[in-house]
């Protein structure tokens, strides 16, 4: 893309959340199990608490723009990142500035700010991306 907008920008960002959390989850194998697997019945398994949440996994480009979205807070602050990844993660306004010590105008307000701050960087390396092409071919 040549030219970012805050819209894209704030979309891409909550797609690289979503995406996040429907990555597998991570688990060390140090420990292994030898007890059989106990087969449980019908009745069993209605009575349960445990019921499984299944998410389909991430396609590779989903991964490649997450990975993506993740190089360009490089561009940020510690804080910025945070208050971006928060609102990503719907929190709200309110939860948002209190993490911040603001109301949640001025949180809007940074956030609106943070995202503009990476339109602007997104924008100076697409061109820095074109200047390089063009003295590469010439």
């Amino acid at each position: 893309m040549s030219e970012w907008t805050s819209e894209e920008v704030a979309t891409q960002i909550v797609r690289a959340s979503r995406t996040a959390h429907r990555l597998p989850a991570v688990r060390l194998q140090t420990h292994f199990n030898l007890w059989p697997i106990i087969v449980r019945t019908e009745f069993e398994r209605m009575a349960g608490d445990d019921i499984p949440l299944y998410r389909a996994p991430p396609s590779p480009a989903e991964i490649d723009q997450m990975l993506e979205v993740m190089r360009w807070m490089k561009y940020l602050t510690i804080e910025e990142r945070l208050l971006l990844w928060m609102r990503a993660e719907r929190y709200a306004w309110d939860e948002i500035g209190r993490r911040f010590g603001l109301c949640r105008t001025t949180a809007w307000r940074h956030w609106k700010s943070t995202i503009l701050k990476l339109v602007q960087a997104l924008d100076d390396q697409s061109r820095n991306d074109q200047a390089l092409r063009i003295q590469k071919h010439h």
